[in-house]
């Protein structure tokens, strides 16, 4: 696995990650990663690699686009001092631009999205042992959806930034369309953006297989 032991791993993005997490720092004792994907990247380190000591932190904000990122980057990740980072956002700057079209700059453009996550990058990178993008996820196979066409255009823009920059590129979404060649969207996420149990451990093996986690490991 790409991660050595006794690293601490900042996992950072909006209410798919977020999930109910301990505030102000997603680590700790007493469930601390709440009940998304965090959570399962936490329990298959920690039960695959306990020898490992990885510290998983979940620093997930609900309603966060790419620009609330960055305003809280300074104190969410760099003052953090975090070995590896694992970013997954977007759906918010898409969701946006459809649930409230009739306010201006609601959504954050592709552009915008572009400059602020490769920035976040370049800031990060040096100081980091690794980085892994995750593209936002739409529980929705059908590219015909705009929403669904539109959040895989953000997917694009982060496959992009991750061989442009040198980090990590993790394709959740391309993990979610092969569930969802087999069940309809409302069984994962009934709303199409923020999945359930088995919906996270999707995510999870998606994050983990980026980063070369052996399933079959043995301790």
């Amino acid at each position: 696995m790409k991660i050595a032991p006794r690293s601490k791993f900042i996992l950072i993005g909006d209410s798919v990650t977020d999930m109910g997490r301990k505030q102000p720092v997603g680590e700790g004792l007493f469930n601390p990663h709440g009940n998304g994907y965090p959570n399962v990247v936490q329990g298959l380190l920690t039960s695959v690699y306990p020898d490992y000591f990885i510290n998983v932190v979940n620093m997930g904000v609900s309603g966060n686009n790419v620009a609330n990122l960055e305003e809280r980057w300074q104190s969410d990740v760099m003052d953090l001092k975090p070995d590896w980072v694992s970013v997954m956002i977007g759906v918010n700057d898409v969701w946006r631009q459809f649930d409230i079209p009739q306010i201006p700059g609601a959504g954050i453009p592709p552009e915008r999205y572009r400059e602020t996550l490769a920035r976040l990058v370049d800031r990060t990178k040096p100081v980091v042992k690794g980085m892994v993008l995750m593209t936002p996820v739409y529980w929705e196979p059908s590219t015909a959806d705009a929403m669904s066409a539109r959040v895989r255009e953000y997917g694009a823009i982060c496959r992009e930034i991750a061989e442009e920059k040198g980090v990590l590129f993790c394709d959740a979404q391309a993990y979610a369309d092969r569930v969802l060649a087999h069940c309809h969207s409302s069984y994962i996420a009934w709303d199409r953006v923020h999945p359930n149990i088995p919906g996270a451990n999707v995510l999870a093996h998606a994050l983990l297989d980026t980063l070369e986690f052996d399933w079959n490991r043995r301790p």
